[in-house]
């Protein structure tokens, strides 16, 4: 009988160790279910301050690159202002330039060769002035092909030549640009 009851008791003991076993195993799964729950959590909280940061980074990037756009810009537009300062006064000063291209055609037909000349260095004087302002002449010659970027059309005549059908014939006036932007454009006549 005792035997029995020893192993009436063993068996017993197995069964409650079995259900503490399964208890300590269900607590068990529901800490590391719990845990797990919280190492996504904390990977999503990661996963969101990452996704926050990156967000921010590229949100500085677009900010620099669009002063870096402007900064770019404004100095460009400070540049062409520099070079285009003097336009107003460099146009005024065209008509002045062409008096004395006419002058100087009428005084060669003179006999004065003293007046010629001083006529001349102040012609040649007030030329290199301009120039040195950055005024450039505009070179159109009778002969060369019309092109309307670079030329104005004033008339159309006859051509001397079958050669000279859609050139230039004559340059009426000579026409100046500042920089690479043309101030006045040559007024041609055309062959037709």
């Amino acid at each position: 009988m005792k035997f029995k009851n020893i192993f009436k008791n063993t068996s017993t003991m197995t069964t409650e160790n079995t259900e503490i076993d399964q208890e300590l195993d269900e607590t068990t799964l529901e800490n590391n279910a719990n845990g797990e729950q919280m190492i996504i959590e904390e990977l999503s909280v990661e996963e969101q301050l990452t996704q926050d940061l990156a967000k921010e980074k590229d949100k500085y990037l677009r900010l620099f690159a669009e002063f870096e756009n402007y900064k770019r810009r404004t100095t460009k537009e400070r540049i062409e202002l520099f070079k285009t300062a003097n336009q107003e006064v460099l146009l005024a000063m065209l008509p002045v330039l062409d008096d004395f291209d006419r002058a100087i055609v009428e005084i060669s037909k003179s006999e004065d060769e003293l007046l010629l000349k001083g006529v001349e260095l102040i012609h040649e004087k007030l030329k290199n002035t301009l120039v040195a302002k950055g005024l450039e002449q505009v070179e159109v010659n009778p002969g060369d092909a019309f092109d309307a970027d670079f030329a104005e059309a004033i008339t159309q005549i006859p051509a001397p030549s079958d050669e000279m059908k859609g050139k230039i014939v004559d340059v009426l006036e000579k026409g100046y640009k500042l920089g690479d932007k043309i101030i006045r454009f040559p007024k041609v006549v055309l062959g037709q």
